[in-house]
């Protein structure tokens, strides 16, 4: 039994439980050790869907350790891999096939398929993502790139976005790094850029598909007062997850005022 749990009900109501496929939660993990990753799953595993071990950080544990995390993780009912740029170095190096293998001897459950930094043609793309699908990963793939100063035609963003779903992945990530700062939907101050949202959403047909990072709380309460308690939502740090899942559940102002206006009422 949850605390408060019979006391009051949630003020925007909806929000879907585990195992879902929308209001997704992906944590940005850059280095949690052992006791850190354990207090996180104990208080909040029920609000988090994966935890993506950013970067190529994962290389920097002993095999022992990184073992347990994930044993740890996936036990509590979360979804773990490995960052997309790591993906990006077996794939320019040539060792692809042998990544896949490794991180499925070690027990990630999933594959980020990314090209972020380097250029990746459209028939390596759909490799990476073939392979890891048939290797038994759940797949999500990313699309846009890490550099501000490189922009991904929005034609061919729709293109890949489209393409990828027809593989088979899971979700497609809207890339904004793990600042949120002059990188995709967000400008150099890390606010929500509209008109770049109007333009990704107009080309896919569900946006439930796609997975928006989005670190900072302002640009998670923006792209929750738009799509709904049920929004995908990446790169949430660790310490934001009880947090964010308040913000959904209308218990914080800026989303109570909204369920407020929309009829929710005080009983005496």
């Amino acid at each position: 039994m949850r605390a408060w749990e019979g006391v009051f009900s949630m003020p925007v109501q909806g929000r879907s439980t585990k195992p879902r496929t929308t209001g997704y939660t992906m944590v940005i993990d850059k280095g949690l050790g052992l006791n850190a990753t354990r207090d996180l799953m104990d208080t909040a595993a029920d609000y988090i869907d994966a935890l993506k071990q950013t970067f190529g950080t994962s290389a920097f544990y002993s095999e022992r350790l990184l073992r347990e995390k994930i044993g740890l993780v996936r036990g509590a009912g979360v979804d773990i891999y490995p960052g997309g740029t790591f993906l990006e170095v077996a794939v320019a190096e040539g060792r692809y096939p042998e990544f896949l293998k490794y991180a499925k001897e070690v027990g990630f459950s999933a594959i980020e398929v990314s090209d972020g930094t380097m250029e990746m043609p459209d028939d390596v793309r759909a490799d990476c993502i073939k392979r890891a699908l048939d290797a038994g990963f759940k797949v999500i793939s990313e699309v846009g790139k890490k550099d501000p100063n490189v922009k991904v035609a929005m034609a061919k963003m729709h293109e890949q976005i489209a393409s990828d779903l027809e593989l088979g992945v899971f979700k497609v990530i809207v890339e904004a790094r793990e600042s949120g700062h002059g990188v995709g939907i967000y400008d150099k101050a890390g606010n929500v850029d509209e008109a770049e949202v109007d333009r990704i959403i107009s080309g896919v047909k569900d946006v439930n598909d796609l997975i928006w990072e989005a670190p900072i709380k302002n640009q998670q309460q923006y792209l929750i007062l738009r799509f709904g308690v049920n929004v995908n939502l990446g790169n949430v740090p660790p310490e934001d997850i009880l947090a964010l899942e308040a913000l959904r559940n209308g218990l914080r102002g800026d989303t109570l005022k909204r369920a407020l206006e929309q009829g929710i009422k005080f009983l005496g």
